[in-house]
């Protein structure tokens, strides 16, 4: 798989992991189940998303190699 492909499938894989992050963080909030000070937009919404663009973006690779 090209590199820009791939850069593409990790471009994607971090925005819809920022939106789910989001969506999961207020759920969270109003259920009252973690403290309100985690907010949207913060380090564990954005690490997430970080992580599993790197897996995405891996991926391709490890099964091109193998």
């Amino acid at each position: 798989m090209p590199d820009f492909v791939a850069a593409l499938f990790a471009a994607a894989a971090f925005c819809m992991g920022v939106i789910a992050f989001n969506a999961l963080t207020r759920a969270v909030v109003q259920m009252q189940i973690a403290p309100s000070d985690l907010g949207e937009n913060g380090l564990a919404q954005f690490g997430g998303a970080l992580l599993l663009a790197r897996v995405a973006y891996r991926y391709p690779r490890a099964r091109r190699d193998a």
